[in-house]
């Protein structure tokens, strides 16, 4: 190619991902337009144009060069010899093409795609594009991942790690599945605007049965005006809960599942498990309800003609038998049939409303007698104010009005149907719930202004005696006061069918009821499948998932219209419904006053996800939506509301149980962060104070489950009361990528989470144990939250490895107390680390699995004589009595060693009987030594004289020894054994010239002079002695704790302390080395 610069790096047969050839820009040769190099031509470019789809490479074209997306080249700023036209042929490495006209195109090797030079250079970093932010199943479009930072910033002969996405974002099988059938099932699916989708189907579930056979007679009770505030109070708390549903829905895409995907994004699987399985079933049984309100009116029809088939309770059964069969057949036919039989009750719905108003001015003599005289002043007057009878109430009446509110997530509930949820969840929710309480409001109104309270239905009852008729109807000419005795059928407290009596043609209000109930019924009956569907998919209740699957281009949940189906079918059946209608009530309730507190706890949270584009809400308007939802609970019926919240609660309890492996970054997540923000920074501003002292561990465990025995020991003294962050110090030479950290970071924890330990994992790269150990020392922790203790496991092998080595592990030592930390050592005498067992994880004892919720106390080594151990296996008959069990895979047995060395590590977590622990306390170091076993529950060996000093500290123990020969001289042959011990690393300076003395020691920091041997040699004794007296009275203690001798930095060379702490804890029980800061951490004061 004519101008061509020499690439960055010299390509070979398999070229690099960040390869970069750099063409001279608009070449003057170039008589013709310049193609893409030739040297790899897209592989799957078999006609030199345009790539098949599947030879797309991770990068694809994005929005920028579509021009219908954003434009053209100059409304992006690009330069004016720049094109945004894709060009025909793709080059394999990322080059600037200049033609003959002028345009300039840009193309990568990695990605086959082009990129502008939209900021004068060569690059191939992407300008924002929307689909970026997809989700990997997104609907709407296909997920593009933008160049992560490690191929924009590592450098050009780095092998990037190819099988990442960028942000972390790794789809998972399930995703890929969903993405799979959207894309397959693209374009034959139907979607619904905010009209067809939401606006009719609120309406059609607001205006139910009540509208027509309730209405009246509630104006009858509470009067117009009381009526209208009836009205109006349903209207606020179904406004209130629009506004917040209103506010989830355009706080980001909403799929299906209605009422529960927005509780449960919000709230958390916690709060949207318990009210999506609820809500599902409330809508299952409300099927049945409307059924058999529909059946009732049938067979009250037939009774009038005398066709009844059975009995009116069989027939019951049978009309609505046959009805949730045929609502079954139209649901099950897809939506889109679904949505046109909505749109034909509607119409006969509006008719049938319309035919009420135009039979309202239509009064004639025949109907008189019944009670309506048309639109009259003093009718309206004497309707106005309330007149309960029959021991009913504003509350009673209010909670029999309520439930014909309770429609108005009908279009939220097939939200994964609906072309734009965000827009339309609003538009059609607010409408709907505007228009139904107009009509309400105006239908009140009318029945009060035109029908009185009581009328007789016979023509003969005219007025006779004008001074006792008092009443509305005595000035229209009739006297209906023999109706205060009681058993007059019409008029508004008496006729369940005043609409059909005001109508102008009657038949046409039965259509009504039927055009209301069936199309309530076809609501529930679609909406109950999809919110469990969605619930199902989300796995929080293990076993439902066979209800997850769709089928068809809608992704129809059959399977839930069944299930659906058979629930509705069941209470149909029973034909008795009046004890479950108020629970059902209260369920949407409950479910209306989750989704107010969801807005308030968001805003609350103040989450920077919390953006609706929905402007109109407030959270503390939400948060009296949310209690007045639970006061409307306990209004309509008080044990029903007891049963829904206790429903609830052990839904929630059961779901925080099970802790489903799911995050939707909800507000409880933010406030959360916010609350423990908050503590910390507070803390922050408090000083430390003796009383509040608690220990907090660093411990240097390596991955987490390398040393159970050490975590599960320090987290038998931490849980709920101190921090303890497990240390992890990986000495590599492979500079580690963020994606393999991030990932062994997220395992680890959950590792710690799933073993239910309280405590964090942190991890740094260093050259060695010390260097690493002082980052974390310094780095660890955030305000008072930050270790004061460092613990680490005894360095059995370090007479087998290189001193320097060990010159490390005391270093780190000395440098923990030069930060004033506390330290910790556990000897075990069967070695800590169990990584080299294969699947060690996996391997668990019988006896090992602690009951859910016991205790877990410090236990002792397995010991094969003692008799106190029956709780558990003893070393010889281990294999015989609880033989290990391998999960998962099956692999190669264990050998003893590595078997015992496993069982040894799970000591500390099981749960033990009789025993002790022994404790040594030799040193004053400021009390941290006795806090840190407050926890345990056995003292037994103490120093002499500290009955008194425990007791003021308030401290249990059992028992207290005094030892008096403490300071008698060791045995010869331990002394022996000691001396054997040190001699390869002495620096021997008395058989050598003294400047090769000194070399030698400056070279090997850690060998012991004759000098140091002589200075300390009281010291030593006293290490042989103590362990000898370990031996004597601590050889049966499960667990024996001890002030940890210290060692002069800078004086007693490593090797010789190293030998001290090897003699001090040789062939004993479990023994914890323990010193403290020399801090008071105890008082007796108040």
């Amino acid at each position: 190619m004519s101008g061509q610069k020499p690439s960055l790096r010299s390509g070979d047969s398999a070229q690099s991902r960040f390869q970069v050839d750099v063409v001279t820009e608009g070449s003057p040769a170039a008589p013709a337009p310049v193609p893409a190099p030739t040297q790899a031509p897209a592989p799957a470019s078999t006609d030199g144009s345009k790539p098949p789809e599947d030879s797309k490479g991770r990068f694809r074209v994005v929005g920028f060069m579509d021009p219908g997306a954003l434009g053209s080249a100059m409304d992006i700023g690009l330069p004016p010899d720049v094109s945004h036209e894709p060009d025909t042929a793709r080059s394999d490495s990322v080059s600037l093409h200049s033609t003959g006209t002028g345009h300039t195109h840009i193309s990568d090797s990695h990605s086959n795609t082009y990129y502008m030079r939209t900021f004068g250079h060569n690059t191939i970093d992407a300008v924002p594009n929307i689909d970026f932010y997809r989700q990997t199943a997104a609907p709407f479009g296909e997920k593009l991942s933008r160049p992560s930072l490690s191929e924009l910033h590592d450098e050009l002969d780095k092998e990037p790690f190819e099988d990442g996405l960028a942000n972390g974002d790794e789809p998972s099988a399930a995703e890929e599945a969903a993405a799979l059938a959207a894309k397959e099932g693209k374009g034959g699916t139907v979607k619904f605007g905010w009209v067809k989708g939401v606006l009719v189907r609120c309406m059609l579930n607001i205006w139910g049965v009540m509208l027509f056979i309730r209405m009246s007679w509630i104006v009858g009770q509470a009067g117009i005006g009381l009526t209208i505030a009836i009205i109006l109070m349903a209207s606020v708390v179904t406004t209130i809960t629009g506004l917040s549903t209103s506010a989830i829905a355009t706080n980001g895409f909403v799929r299906g599942g209605g009422a529960y995907y927005l509780i449960s994004r919000s709230l958390g699987p916690e709060f949207g498990g318990s009210i999506g399985l609820i809500f599902a079933f409330a809508n299952a049984v409300a099927v049945a309800m409307y059924v058999v309100g529909f059946a009732e009116t049938v067979v009250e029809m037939l009774n009038d003609v005398d066709a009844l088939m059975t009995d009116e309770l069989n027939d019951i059964r049978i009309v609505g038998t046959l009805t949730i069969i045929l609502l079954l057949g139209i649901s099950v036919a897809g939506m889109e049939w679904e949505a046109k039989a909505q749109i034909v009750l509607l119409v006969i719905l509006l008719a049938a409303i319309v035919n009420y108003f135009i039979g309202s001015f239509m009064s004639t003599e025949s109907k008189e007698p019944k009670g309506f005289f048309g639109y009259n002043t003093a009718i309206f007057i004497e309707n106005l104010g309330p007149d309960f009878r029959d021991d009913e109430t504003f509350f009673s009446v209010f909670a029999i009005f309520f439930p014909a509110a309770t429609g108005i997530l009908a279009g939220a509930n097939i939200s994964g149907d609906l072309t734009d949820p965000q827009s339309a969840i609003p538009k059609g929710t607010l409408l709907a719930i505007l228009i139904t309480g107009i009509t309400y409001v105006f239908v009140a109104i009318s029945a009060g202004s035109c029908v009185v309270r009581d009328a007789t239905g016979d023509h003969n009852d005219t007025v006779s005696d004008t001074v006792n008729c008092t009443d509305a109807a005595c000035t229209l000419g009739y006297d209906f006061s023999i109706c205060k005795e009681g058993g007059c059928q019409f008029g508004l407290m008496n006729d369940f069918q005043v609409m059909s009596l005001v109508s102008g043609f009657g038949p046409l209000i039965s259509a009504g009821i039927f055009s209301a109930t069936l199309s309530s019924a076809l609501a529930s009956l679609v909406s109950a499948p999809k919110v469990f569907q969605a619930l199902c998919k989300d796995n929080i209740y293990p076993g439902l998932g066979v209800f997850a699957k769709g089928y068809g281009k809608n992704n129809e949940p059959l399977r839930g219209y069944v299930l659906t189906f058979c629930i509705g079918l069941a209470f149909i059946l029973i034909a008795e419904l009046n004890i479950i209608a108020p629970i059902i009530s209260n369920f949407f309730l409950a479910s209306y006053a989750l989704i107010n507190f969801s807005v308030f706890h968001a805003s609350l949270a103040n989450s920077p996800g919390w953006r609706p584009s929905f402007k109109y809400y407030n959270m503390w308007v939400s948060l009296a939506g949310a209690i007045l939802c639970c006061v409307v609970m306990f209004v309509i019926n008080w044990w029903a509301a007891l049963v829904t919240l206790l429903i609830v609660l052990a839904l929630y309890i059961y779901v925080s149980y099970k802790k489903p492996d799911v995050n939707w970054g909800s507000s409880t997540q933010a406030l959360i962060y916010n609350q423990a923000l908050t503590h910390c920074l507070n803390l922050t501003g408090v000083e430390d104070h003796v009383k509040n002292f608690r220990p907090q561990c660093l411990v240097l465990t390596g991955y987490p489950s390398s040393r159970p025995a050490l975590l599960q020991l320090v987290h038998s003294f931490t849980k709920n009361v101190g921090l303890m962050v497990c240390g992890h110090i990986r000495t590599v030479t492979r500079r580690p990528n963020f994606k393999e950290l991030s990932q062994d970071h997220a395992r680890c924890q959950r590792w710690l989470n799933k073993k239910r330990i309280k405590a964090f994992y942190t991890t740094v790269f260093s050259d060695n144990l010390r260097h690493g150990t002082q980052f974390l020392l310094q780095a660890v922790g955030l305000g008072r939250l930050k270790p004061n203790t460092l613990v680490m496991g005894f360095k059995n092998n370090w007479s087998d490895g290189d001193m320097r080595d060990v010159e490390i592990y005391i270093n780190t030592i000395h440098d923990a107390f030069d930060l004033q930390f506390g330290v910790v050592i556990l000897r075990l005498q069967d070695a800590l680390d169990v990584s080299h067992i294969q699947g060690q994880d996996e391997l668990l004892s019988s006896h090992e699995k602690p009951p859910i919720g016991s205790k877990e106390v410090v236990v002792s080594v397995i010991l094969p004589k003692d008799s106190d151990f029956d709780s558990c296996p003893s070393k010889t008959t281990g294999n015989q009595s609880s033989p290990l069990i391998m999960r998962g895979k099956t692999k190669s047995p264990l050998s003893l060693t590595d078997q015992r060395l496993l069982e040894t590590s799970q000591q500390f977590k099981k749960k033990q009987g009789k025993g002790t622990i022994d404790v040594w306390w030799l040193f004053d170091d400021g009390g941290q030594f006795l806090l840190l076993h407050t926890a345990f529950s056995f003292w037994s060996v103490c120093p002499i004289r500290m009955a008194m000093l425990l007791s003021r500290f308030r401290i249990d123990f059992s028992d207290i020894h005094v030892l008096g020969d403490i300071n008698t001289k060791p045995k010869k042959h331990n002394k022996l054994t000691f001396k054997e011990l040190i001699e390869p690393y002495r620096l021997k300076e008395d058989d050598m010239e003294q400047e090769a003395a000194e070399r030698l020691k400056a070279q090997e920091p850690w060998r012991i002079t004759d000098n140091e041997l002589e200075l300390y040699k009281a010291k030593t004794n006293r290490q042989i002695r103590l362990n000898e007296l370990l031996k004597e009275h601590s050889n049966a203690a499960k667990l024996i704790v001890m002030s940890m001798p210290l060692a002069r930095k800078g004086t007693v060379s490593s090797a010789l302390y190293m030998c001290w702490l090897e003699t001090l804890t040789k062939d004993v029980p479990p023994l914890l080395l323990v010193r403290g800061n020399h801090q008071s951490v105890l008082t007796f004061y108040s």
